[in-house]
């Protein structure tokens, strides 16, 4: 896609987007306010702008005069980018004082790491752990009376001698039919073992060369969502995808409250019924989007938490719950699919990804396997921030894992206004400096009706350096602006005025949002910093930061660290995966590697339990403080607070 420059005056900044982007999201980017307080649905006409030199599309409508049209007026959120421009912003949409805008950091995302199959060629572990194989076979005759399964494995040994065959009832009852229905040319399709010296399970016989259409399923069993991929595994290619919210979450959003659903009588089917079922319907979304048939699907690799697959297979969770907190399993072989009622063909395997402990899980393990940070030299930390953040710290020599609860404020919970990174959700922010008056951007460019996880950091970020709120998240009362206000014995600023808003109602963000935010981020960072301390290092070690998770490819990095959510490092080494398990999960079904060395990983990964670490404690009250007690760990944050502090700006 062509990407354009973006110059704005009278700042003298400039910003590289791609073709479309919205002139108001590249000025976020750029680091320049405009306000805004719609959303960016163009509602309050506030975000006007002047096109200097270039072209825009769209960005008119009822809130500019004729008048304006000649003058090459524009609303910022409207107006989308199709060559190089130059923007002026007059000062009714900011005010124009350079030396504020000079001190706006712009927005810092982290670099995004994908599934890459072509490297995967190149190092030779393009191996998938289901294959597909044509046989051209000799008919029995009067000289040659051998069975046909014997045939069948004799040509298979005479091609490949390694293969070590094992048949399934349902395999040899339809072999003879198939083979006499086209002139014994057929192909089958093999599961490769784990280890060298297994067994290869032959699941499937069809007629004729289908080795063409060999399929898998790449499956994320989450606690909120599920979603899946289908795999070619041929070209390494994703045909379809699909997700939708894990129907378990009617019975509690969080893993605790279905366990004890579970341990009602009837409770434990219920939940693997639910479960399954949601499963089914992105399945059969997923096949109907890519034109595949299921017959053609030959396997199914899934990752979840330990509790969603305890209660994916129906094994009792309680146990996850009570101290000592031990599952049933951590590894489990592979199985038909059917046999826990997934809607596949009958030949179908499914691969599990295996846990380490009750709270660090398959998906956080497939993670790791994913991202291939078992296998490198670099000391990475592996961050996966949700309800619940897991965190993962190692090489290729040595990994060390650990879980906290971060409570839902990430994901819009314990947030008056919280929701989820859905159409509407504030997901960026910044503030002017004189007016206090709030530039909003949502998910969707539509009106706001609520808060999002990334928005949430960036707003409270925001409003620290600005001398807005305290270190301990409380409003200063003092600024000139009606925005800053209390209701009901709380205090917050006014995001959105009622008449701007989808819900009818002003939208704030309050102390007690801001408390609650701390807490989270409190106990990500003091589990980072524990499990540093337990393994005998400290944070400037660390080389990389691998980030997954659902919100982590919209958050501000320098917000993050502004904060105290991650520890200062340089924003170049930070790496963002999207989701983890799923991509771990597309990852185990394009090469048997994985799967071969999985085991050894999470043999070889310690576990940390935070409830048994006296100094997690210690880490957590200490960093119950934007961004910590001691601010001189996060030098950058100090020193952009003290630059604010010394504007004349109020």
């Amino acid at each position: 896609m062509d990407r354009f420059k973006v110059t704005f005056l009278p700042h003298q900044r400039s910003v590289e987007v791609v073709g479309e982007e919205s002139l108001i999201r590249a000025a976020l980017e750029c680091g320049v306010h405009i306000n805004a307080s719609c959303g960016g649905e163009g509602v309050c006409g506030k975000c006007r702008v002047i096109v200097e030199q270039g072209g825009v599309e769209g960005g008119v409508n009822e809130h500019l005069s004729p008048e304006d049209n000649e003058k090459n007026v524009r609303l910022a959120c409207l107006a989308r980018i199709q060559e190089d421009v130059t923007i002026r912003i007059p000062t009714e949409s900011a005010i124009d004082r350079t030396v504020f805008s000079d001190k706006i950091t712009p927005r810092r995302t982290a670099s995004i790491k994908q599934v890459d199959f072509e490297s995967l060629k190149e190092q030779g572990l393009f191996i998938p752990p289901v294959e597909k194989i044509y046989l051209e076979l000799l008919p029995p005759d009067a000289q040659n009376h051998m069975p046909d399964v014997t045939r069948l494995i004799e040509h298979l040994k005479l091609a490949n001698d390694e293969h070590k065959l094992e048949l399934t009832l349902p395999v040899i009852r339809e072999l003879p039919g198939i083979m006499r229905a086209h002139d014994f040319k057929v192909t089958v399709t093999l599961v490769r073992p784990v280890r060298d010296d297994g067994k290869t399970q032959l699941t499937n016989v069809q007629p004729g060369d289908t080795t063409g259409q060999n399929y898998a399923i790449a499956l994320d069993i989450g606690t909120t969502t599920i979603y899946g991929q289908l795999i070619d595994l041929a070209t390494g290619a994703c045909l379809g995808e699909a997700g939708d919210f894990n129907g378990q979450i009617s019975y509690g959003e969080d893993v605790i409250s279905r366990i004890i659903f579970a341990e009602k009588p009837g409770g434990l089917a219920k939940m693997q019924e639910i479960v399954v079922g949601t499963i089914n319907k992105v399945i059969n979304e997923i096949v109907k989007r890519s034109g595949v048939s299921k017959e053609d699907i030959s396997t199914i690799t899934m990752a979840g938490n330990t509790t969603m697959t305890q209660l994916l297979l129906a094994i009792d969770p309680s146990h996850l719950r009570r101290a000592p907190y031990v599952p049933a399993s951590t590894l489990y072989p592979p199985f038909r699919a059917e046999t826990i009622g997934l809607d596949l063909d009958v030949h179908t395997i499914a691969l599990l990804y295996p846990a380490i402990s009750s709270y660090v899980g398959g998906d956080i393990v497939a993670g790791v396997m994913g991202t291939g940070m078992y296998r490198e030299d670099e000391l990475t930390l592996f961050l996966d921030i949700g309800t619940n953040a897991e965190i993962v710290i190692g090489n290729k020599d040595w990994l060390a894992c650990t879980a906290c609860s971060a409570g839902p404020a990430f994901e819009g919970g314990g947030v008056e206004f919280g929701m989820r990174a859905s159409k509407g959700a504030i997901e960026d922010f910044s503030i002017d400096p004189e007016s206090f008056e709030p530039m909003l951007l949502t998910i969707g460019d539509v009106r706001p009706k609520g808060i999002c996880g990334s928005g949430l950091i960036t707003m409270t970020a925001v409003m620290f350096e600005m001398g807005i709120i305290n270190n301990r998240g409380k409003f200063n009362r003092e600024l000139d602006t009606d925005r800053i206000r209390e209701r009901n014995g709380v205090w917050e600023y006014v995001l959105a005025w009622q008449e701007n808003t989808q819900i009818g109602r002003d939208i704030s963000l309050t102390e007690t949002d801001i408390d609650n935010l701390i807490r989270a981020k409190g106990a990500v960072y003091s589990g980072c910093m524990t499990l540093l301390e337990e393994v005998g290092l400290s944070m400037d070690l660390i080389e990389r930061i691998i980030l997954a998770g659902g919100f982590g490819s919209y958050i501000d990095l320098e917000k993050a660290m502004t904060i105290g959510l991650l520890p200062e490092i340089d924003a170049e080494k930070v790496v963002f995966i999207g989701n983890g398990s799923l991509m771990g999960a597309r990852m185990s079904s394009l090469t048997n590697r994985i799967r071969k060395d999985v085991v050894e990983v999470t043999r070889k990964m310690t576990n940390f339990e935070l409830s048994e670490t006296p100094s997690y404690m210690d880490y957590y009250v200490a960093a119950m403080f934007i961004p910590h007690t001691e601010i001189e760990k996060f030098p950058n944050v100090k020193k952009k607070v003290e630059m604010w502090k010394s504007l004349p700006v109020q």
